[in-house]
C-alpha cells in the first residue's frame, strides 16, 4: 500500500494536488503557473495548495490513489475532492488535473443520494484555475460535486473551466 505523507500541516482551504507524472517539468511549471495565478490566497500563491510528490502512483488509477489518500484517515476525513496530476494533465495544452471525489457511499443518508452526487462520475477534469473555486465551495458546503462534474459533462473536451465561461 502506498501511503502519502507531508500534510499534517495543512490548512482546510488549500487544495491537495497529488502529482504522479514526471515525464515533463515544463508542464508541471506551467500548471503551478496557473494555480498560483488563480489563487484567491492573501499570500504567497504558491502556499495557496498542498502538493505531494508520487511518483510510486504514476498510472495509477482513482482506487489506487484513494486508497493512498485513505491510509492516513485523518487526511482522509478533512478532504472531500483531491486533484491528481497525471499523465493526462502534462500532456494536455490545458493541463487539466483530474478531480476525485472522497466521498462514498457510507457519507450519504440513502442510496438515492449517493447515486446523484455520482451521477456523471467519481472524476471529472478541470483546468488548473477551477482547483481553488471547487475546493473551496465543497469545503464550505456551497457547491455539491455533482454541480462540478455536471458541468465538466456538458464541456465538450470533458473540463470545467468555470461557470462565467459557460
Amino acid at each position: 500500500m502506498v501511503e502519502l505523507s507531508g500534510l499534517s500541516e495543512r490548512s482546510e482551504f488549500s487544495p491537495v494536488i497529488i502529482r504522479t507524472d514526471f515525464t515533463d517539468e515544463a508542464a508541471w511549471q506551467e500548471t503551478t503557473a496557473e494555480l498560483e495565478s488563480s489563487s484567491p490566497h492573501d499570500g504567497d500563491p504558491a502556499q495557496s495548495y498542498d502538493v505531494v510528490e508520487a511518483p510510486e502512483l504514476d498510472g495509477a488509477d482513482t482506487d489506487a490513489v484513494l486508497a493512498a489518500i485513505s491510509a492516513d484517515e485523518e487526511l482522509w476525513e478533512q478532504l472531500s475532492v483531491v486533484f491528481v496530476a497525471d499523465g493526462t494533465t502534462m500532456r494536455a495544452g490545458h493541463h487539466a488535473l483530474l478531480a476525485v471525489t472522497t466521498m462514498t457511499r457510507e457519507d450519504f443518508d440513502d442510496d438515492e443520494d449517493y447515486e446523484a452526487a455520482v451521477e456523471f462520475g467519481r472524476e471529472f477534469r478541470t483546468v488548473p484555475s477551477g482547483v481553488h473555486s471547487i475546493h473551496v465551495n465543497l469545503e464550505l458546503a456551497n457547491m455539491d460535486f455533482e454541480e462540478f462534474s455536471s458541468s465538466a459533462h456538458e464541456d465538450s473536451e470533458g473540463v470545467f473551466r468555470s461557470f462565467a465561461e459557460r
